[in-house]
Order: C-alpha cells, then sequence, then structure tokens
C-alpha cells in the first residue's frame, strides 16, 4: 500500500504561484504513475496532470496546459505540481493518486492522497 501527502496549496491572488508536493511512504514510488486531480463544489473530481513512472510521459488537461508543470524525485519520493497564473475557475481541493498507468481516468488510481486546498482570490 501506498500512502500520500499532499503540501503546498493555500490562498493565492489571482496571477499568483504554488507548487504543491505529493510525498509517498514507500521507496517503490518509482514504480508508480503519479496523478493530480483537483474537484471543486459541486463538481465532479478531474484528472489535471499526470506523470509516468519514469517521467518520459505527461499528461495535462487543456484547462491548465502551459500554466501547470508536473515533475517529480524518485530520489525524494516526490512529485511537484508548479502552479502559474493562476485563476479563481482553479479553486478547488487537489489531490495526488498513485496508478500503474497513464491516465485521466481518477479509476486507474489506486490510492490517494487526503487532499490540499488552493484558494485563488479575484
Amino acid at each position: 500500500q501506498v500512502q500520500l501527502v499532499e503540501s503546498g496549496g493555500g490562498l493565492v491572488q489571482a496571477g499568483g504561484s504554488l507548487t504543491l508536493s505529493c510525498a509517498a511512504s514507500r521507496d517503490t514510488f518509482s514504480r508508480y504513475t503519479i496523478g493530480w486531480f483537483r474537484q471543486a463544489p459541486g463538481k465532479e473530481r478531474h484528472c489535471v496532470a499526470s506523470i509516468t513512472r519514469t517521467g518520459f510521459r505527461i499528461y495535462y488537461a487543456d484547462s491548465v496546459k502551459g500554466r501547470f508543470t508536473i515533475s517529480r524525485d524518485n530520489a525524494k519520493n516526490t512529485v511537484y505540481l508548479q502552479m502559474n497564473s493562476l485563476k479563481p475557475d482553479d479553486t478547488a481541493v487537489y489531490y495526488c493518486a498513485s496508478g500503474m498507468t497513464i491516465s485521466s481516468g481518477a479509476s486507474e488510481y489506486d490510492y490517494w492522497g487526503q487532499g490540499t486546498q488552493v484558494t485563488v482570490s479575484s
């Protein structure tokens, strides 16, 4: 079982930046694809970015392309989500999740963190 812990959320003004971190409990972290998802109140959870275990393949949702960057440091068992040019529509709880294949579908991910709140004020 993989335990994931997100951090780095907070309140930021529109146009600002935040970097989220997803730390994993196991040193087998490097075997897993990691995805970042977000869920706004009253809306479904959807994937904003995902990265394969080596970082060779990366997926971004259209809504964040050019603004968000996902990266990973397997030596530190950590995946990052650098978020720039934030908009009020980016306000949501952000979750990281681990899976075996790169996918935008939540059902492809087996283990989930508890989430971190990101609030972007206008």
